[in-house]
This record gives structure tokens, C-alpha cells and sequence, in this order.
């Protein structure tokens, strides 16, 4: 089974969602989705300033088994993207959860975060796919 942190939630489009203490929210896949995806060679991240709402394509994650699209968790307005992919978008496959996250948002309504899976629920949908 992947890494699944426990403080972290989870969309069932495999992204995840970390609440920061200045209320932005940083947002990457996961490492069961990283995993699935095989080696990564190019990440396509929302433009800054873009307001996305939740469900929003924001984004493209290619490997060289396949290109997937990137889903907003949350609504809200993206304030930073990790400028780090551009030129090692494998960082995705050695540290999803920590230097390969994808963008920073400023969410329209924190509350949505509750609607996400937990670490649990999220760990049973991989293990039922």
C-alpha cells in the first residue's frame, strides 16, 4: 500500500490537499497516483491568479506510460506554482507529498476541505480500484 498521510485529505481524482496555518491550501497527487503513472517528464500547472472551482481541470501530469488531468479539490484562486517541476517534474515520483507538490490556492470556502476523503476512506477506494 502507498504512503497515505494522515493529516492530509484526499480527492478521489487522486489529488491531495494540505491546509497550511496562513490558510492557503498546497495541492499535489498522490503517491498511489505517482506510483500508477510511472516515471513523470512534464507537469502543466494552472497560471497564477486563475480561479478554479472545485472539480476544475488544473492541470496536466504526463509520464511515459500516460498523460493525466490534474483536478482542483477546492475552489479558490491559485496564488504560486511550483516552479521546481519545470525542470524536475520526477520530483512528483521521489516526494509527492513534500517538494513535488503542484500549486497553492486561496480557497473560497476552507469548509470544502470536509467534503474530501480522509487518509482511511482514501487508502479503501485505492484498495477497491
Amino acid at each position: 500500500m502507498s504512503h497515505t498521510p494522515i493529516e492530509l485529505k484526499y480527492a478521489s481524482t487522486h489529488e491531495w490537499a494540505r491546509l497550511e496555518e496562513d490558510g492557503t491550501v498546497t495541492v499535489g497527487i498522490t503517491d498511489h497516483a505517482q506510483a500508477a503513472l510511472g516515471d513523470v517528464v512534464f507537469v502543466e500547472t494552472p497560471e497564477v491568479g486563475v480561479v478554479l472551482a472545485a472539480g476544475d481541470e488544473a492541470g496536466v501530469v504526463e509520464s511515459v506510460k500516460a498523460a493525466s488531468d490534474i483536478y482542483a479539490p477546492v475552489t479558490g484562486e491559485v496564488l504560486e506554482i511550483n516552479m521546481l517541476l519545470e525542470d524536475d517534474p520526477e520530483t512528483v515520483n521521489s516526494d509527492p507529498y513534500g517538494a513535488g507538490w503542484f500549486y497553492k490556492l486561496q480557497p473560497s470556502d476552507p469548509g470544502e476541505l470536509d467534503a474530501l476523503l480522509s487518509a482511511d476512506d482514501y487508502q479503501q477506494q485505492c484498495a477497491d480500484e
